[in-house]
């Protein structure tokens, strides 16, 4: 007898290993590892991943129980993504089902549907039910629900008249087109043909043309133009049986337009040297990591784009990572104007059977290159020969909840797996990569010019305190009023950054100075001007706005800060020829408007492009010339050690957007401190000073890169509960971990209150520290068993993005 083990789909502690099942003699030639299948599981019936088969096991045979369905005849998880989760479950403190979730598209995820079964004769059933097995013997639950017939309902399982049944189903469903297959047979065709009154001219005419198209399969559309005929006349010479409908399997096609096909561009020296190193790496199969770092604009692009050639011409498989969804067009047409169809391309903008079917592609081995966002990673390709990580500083690429995994990591073990190089790209690398490079653990390579040899933007930076002092309320300084309405004259573009959404950052009573706030967040609500509501960026509350004040009674209610809409209203005041395009989250909510907005200006369609990050990086058009930021400091006053290197990143990426092709460009920088480092090293564009510099802060301070740091939270309704076993974490935790190690904590979390739960904290700061992971492991275990009881959620990030 052959034994499955498997990897259920509950993620609960006591249940987070593998369960032995028999496999059923009908199985045992198509059961593999890597499979899904359909396991009995207390009384229901659920999903598991079965990670490995063996022909012994220590449970008693009486007590064993058989897989009850295989979901896949095909593996749908590898060997090597199966090692995978059990190194991201212990190296990111998760269950093993949720690494393994993780890895397959969300159309492969379960969806659990409670069915009622009928087991007797519908007569012996109550009146009220009978209506509802006249048809069929399965019924979904809810529909009882729905009827309120729960009672009637719960009378027939105790009469064993009626069982529940649990069905396991996929989201994804493969997509089938309904075509014509007409028949083989001449004479049969003929004799059809022959015996049909002369009055049926239609009819006939589509018999000769078939006879002519024997065998073939045609879709239905083709034939009525062929034949001008319509699906009247089809369907009758069908019914005499001269053809059939059959089915036939597509993809679904996520791009939405058609690309040219582009040659390679001569490299610089600088770039060849850098490919040239990429190469040999990938030749001698060493699982190399190099940062390639490249001002804006020095043809990192153009690297990747050849070193996926030499990858392919090796016969092994690609995978691209993109930080940002809304790069994903402009850089999926990049390599698909190269590589055509070999090009699949995962992101969260796809619809559920999109992601299905490209998955499928790639699991087909139909492709030899992925380009998508963070789950991208885990392209389930077996012959990997190049990974690569544009944009590789952005926190983006850092899972927010469990698995919490960061997508460099997972690529760097994927590398040592399949003995290939990495290419973490970036023009501000993270402080943590760059230091890395410094000391050879990476291996450094530098484009320091622009591929076009074009000079890098002239940036200037206004001191919004003396536009203050002369006198200037509005957001856009003179010096920035001047730029646009120049480059409008032009005809040139223009690209406005603004690190927020909505309309204006608060609202507040002028009287007693009360903050609109959420009544489940400690944060103030965001006023959205379009639909004249105030709303929570963090739960989604949201509420009309107040005419006057809920405390004192004032009708003194008034908007404060910055938002897009805001923006855009100024700047249709200031310009009301000018045409503005805007890119947030609430432009963009709708499927494809990422890719219509940035089409729309590209083919310039629009004079203005106003945006919050999602604009900052990747974009590549001529025509812009002038890029304006309306404001340096929204990034760089918050309370985060990494505020100065995400503002210094932030305005280099933002900077580089402009004059990229012949025209030069000029960047205008708004800002209330314009003495700080971080915006004068901007400036500058100059990135190594700006590292030494916030490595001695760094260092001061005791954060990374010269520490490792992990974050245990702890969340609870109650506030003293909160803070009580927040408190239980970081006694725990320092009568565990070394001396090397220090605790900070236990504090409020940078928002106490989210989603009514209070939350505090425990920072962790360490060198080298062996119990850290033994000790986690261990104090989760404990949450998992005692505290999850009491309505604790307990969360550890080992090195969070965000603190």
């Amino acid at each position: 007898m052959k034994i499955a083990e498997v990897i259920v789909d509950v993620s609960a502690y006591p249940v987070d290993r593998p369960f032995d099942y028999s496999i059923p003699e009908a199985l045992e030639e198509l059961i593999e590892c890597g499979c899904r299948v359909q396991v009995p599981f207390g009384n229901r019936n659920i999903l598991g991943f079965v990670v490995a088969i063996k022909n012994e096991t220590e449970v008693p045979l009486d007590k064993l129980k058989p897989i009850s369905t295989l979901l896949d005849i095909e593996p749908v998880l590898t060997g090597e993504m199966l090692e995978l989760a059990k190194w991201m479950k212990r190296e990111t403190i998760a269950y093993e089902i949720d690494c393994l979730q993780a890895m397959i598209p969300s159309a492969l995820r379960a969806k659990y549907e409670k069915m009622v079964l009928l087991e007797t004769d519908v007569e012996n059933l109550e009146e009220a039910l009978k209506p509802f097995f006249q048809h069929s013997t399965k019924v979904p639950y809810k529909e009882f629900e729905k009827h309120n017939l729960l009672i009637p309902l719960k009378k027939g399982l105790r009469e064993k008249h009626l069982s529940i049944e649990n069905v396991v189903k996929q989201k994804g469903q493969i997509k089938e087109i309904r075509k014509v297959k007409i028949s083989e047979d001449h004479k049969q065709l003929q004799k059809i043909h022959d015996n049909l009154s002369n009055r049926a001219k239609k009819q006939k005419q589509m018999l000769l043309w078939m006879q002519q198209h024997a065998g073939a399969i045609i879709e239905p559309e083709e034939i009525y133009k062929e034949t001008e005929s319509s699906p009247q006349v089809l369907h009758a010479v069908m019914e005499l049986g001269a053809a059939q409908f059959v089915f036939e399997e597509v993809y679904r096609n996520p791009f939405k337009k058609e690309v040219e096909k582009t040659d390679f561009l001569t490299l610089t020296d600088e770039q060849e040297k850098a490919l040239k190193a990429v190469v040999n790496a990938m030749d001698s199969h060493l699982p190399e990591t190099f940062l390639l770092h490249g001002v804006t604009g020095s043809g990192k692009t153009e690297i990747y784009l050849q070193a996926i050639q030499h990858c392919i011409q090796q016969g092994k498989e690609a995978i691209v990572l993109v930080p940002e969804i809304s790069l994903t067009p402009q850089m999926t047409n990049r390599f698909r104007s190269r590589f055509g169809e070999q090009v699949a391309v995962m992101h969260s903008g796809l619809s559920v059977g999109e992601k299905y079917d490209e998955w499928r592609k790639v699991h087909e081995k139909k492709v030899k290159v992925v380009v998508g966002a963070r789950s991208a990673v885990f392209a389930p390709f077996e012959n990997v020969g190049l990974i690569i990580l544009d944009e590789e500083h952005e926190s983006s690429y850092k899972q927010e909840d469990s698995p919490r995994y960061h997508a460099r990591d997972v690529a760097i073990w994927r590398s040592k797996y399949h003995q290939c190089p990495v290419i973490l790209g970036s023009a501000t690398p993270s402080l943590e990569s760059y230091a890395r490079a410094r000391k050879n653990v990476y291996k450094l390579l530098a484009l320091k010019e622009r591929a076009m040899k074009q000079p890098l933007p002239k940036v200037e930076i206004v001191d919004m305190r003396e536009e203050l002092k002369k006198g200037n309320r509005s957001m856009f300084s003179k010096k920035l009023v001047e730029g646009i309405k120049s480059r409008l004259e032009k005809k040139e573009q223009i690209v406005l950054f603004l690190n927020r959404r909505g309309y204006s950052s608060f609202v507040l009573c002028r009287d007693c100075g009360t903050v609109m706030q959420c009544e489940n967040c400690d944060i103030s609500l965001t006023y959205h001007r379009y639909n004249e509501r105030l709303k929570c960026h963090y739960c989604g509350f949201e509420q009309p706005v107040p005419t006057i004040c809920p405390e004192c009674g004032s009708d003194h209610i008034r908007y404060f800060g910055t938002g897009t809409q805001k923006v855009e209203e100024e700047l249709t005041k200031l310009f009301p020829e000018a045409r503005v395009l805007r890119m947030d989250v609430d432009t963009t909510k709708r499927k494809g408007s990422h890719e219509a907005i940035l089409e729309d200006f590209g083919a310039g369609k629009a004079d203005i492009l106003l945006g919050t990050q999602m604009i900052a990086k990747g974009l590549d058009f001529p025509n812009i010339t002038l890029v304006g930021v309306l404001s340096a400091d929204t990034s760089l006053h918050l309370p985060d050690f990494r505020s100065a290197e995400r503002t210094f990143q932030l305005l280099t990426q933002v900077s580089g957007r402009a004059g990229r092709a012949e025209k030069p460009g000029e960047v205008i920088i708004q800002t209330y401190t314009p003495e700080h480092y971080a915006i004068q090293f901007a400036k500058e564009q100059l990135y190594e000073p700006f590292y030494e510099r916030e490595m001695m802060m760094r260092h001061a301070a005791d954060y990374p890169p010269y520490y490792y740091i992990a974050l245990v939270q702890v969340s609870h309704e109650d506030l003293l509960v909160a803070a009580d076993y927040a408190k239980k974490c970081a006694d725990y935790l320092r009568s565990n971990l070394s001396f090397n190690a220090s605790i900070i904590g236990p504090t409020t979390a940078g928002i106490v209150r989210l989603q009514n739960r209070y939350r505090y904290q425990c920072l962790i700061k360490y060198k080298i520290e062996p119990n850290l992971i033994p000790t986690f492991l261990q104090l989760m275990k404990i949450y998992r068993t005692e505290w999850i009881k009491k309505g604790i959620v307990l969360t550890i990030d080992i090195n969070p993005s965000l603190i």
